[in-house]
């Protein structure tokens, strides 16, 4: 089963990103890992881990407030 990252937007829209596909969720978690900062740069707020069409968590890639 394939893993992929939906990207949303401030409003909490789609946007466009990388339509990487991973083998494992691990592989996803470690390529997220290593890009959230590029896409926060791109404008890219929160992110979905997506099995096939099932949403497995949500995250931001908004800093935490201090």
């Amino acid at each position: 089963m394939p893993w992929s990252w939906r990207y949303e937007g401030t409003d909490g829209r789609a946007v466009s990103g990388p339509a990487e596909q991973f083998g494992s969720q691990a592989d996803a978690e470690s390529w997220i890992g290593q890009t959230w900062r590029e896409l926060a740069s791109a404008g890219v707020t929160s992110v979905s881990l997506v099995e096939d069409d099932r949403v497995e968590y949500r995250m931001s890639l908004l800093p935490g407030a201090e």
